[in-house]
């Protein structure tokens, strides 16, 4: 019988899916469920990532529709009007990529889904180091998110962020490490939504760079077009 004591925010990624292996590695392999959200995000392949992902792995894994992102729209992950940008944005920008509100609306079903199965612990795979300028992925924001958690659901909800103070060659590093390279393969980064990558858009020029400096090849450019 599984005694599922924490909860993975998988998107499907490189980030999220070493998360999960941090998670499995944390606390048990038998104490670990993901969970995926369908945002309306153009590039479905990553849903599809998230399920490879968690199928490798052996955790259990629930997708949460939620379409208010795409009823927004303004931004390239959601709206087909808005073009992807190549390379990254100035210090100072937010670049178009930029869902509002996406990480705080995701833990906060999360935390809802932990609540109503007696789960302790979210893990999510934010990160401020390499974070392309997401405000949503500051510790600030999410100290502040697991403290409106706690006294909007009377939890004592724990929300783990591995990641947020490494470089992504640091996270490449950590995933060699949780013995989780092989599942690399399986994982979608690109903002447009390729496979093999574009390697010219901000999320592919980073984690080709993390790869790069850790000095290990990245199993997902062995894929063929």
């Amino acid at each position: 019988m599984l005694n599922i004591k924490s909860l993975v925010v998988l998107s499907g990624g490189q980030d999220s899916t070493t998360c999960l292996y941090w998670a499995l590695h944390k606390f048990g392999s038998n104490a670990v469920e993901a969970i995926t959200f369908d945002y309306g995000q153009r590039h479905r392949v990553e849903l599809d990532c998230a399920a490879n992902v968690a199928e490798f792995a052996k955790v259990p894994h629930t997708v949460i529709p939620i379409d208010t992102f795409t009823a927004l729209g303004g931004n390239a992950l959601v709206d087909e009007n808005v073009s992807i940008q190549n390379g990254a944005v100035a210090d100072t920008e937010l670049p178009n990529t930029f869902v509002p509100g996406r990480n705080i609306v995701f833990l906060t079903f999360a935390a809802a889904y932990a609540w109503k199965n007696n789960i302790e612990h979210l893990v999510t795979g934010v990160g401020q180091a390499d974070y392309s300028n997401y405000p949503d992925c500051r510790q600030k924001t999410i100290e502040a998110l697991q403290s409106t958690i706690r006294l909007g659901m009377e939890s004592n909800v724990v929300i783990h962020t591995p990641l947020m103070s490494l470089s992504k060659k640091q996270i490449v590093v950590l995933a060699r490490d949780l013995g989780a390279l092989d599942v690399m393969v399986l994982t979608h980064t690109c903002y447009k939504g390729r496979r093999p990558p574009c390697g010219k858009c901000a999320a592919c020029e980073l984690r080709a760079k993390g790869f790069d400096e850790a000095g290990i090849q990245d199993p997902l450019l062995a894929i063929k077009a």
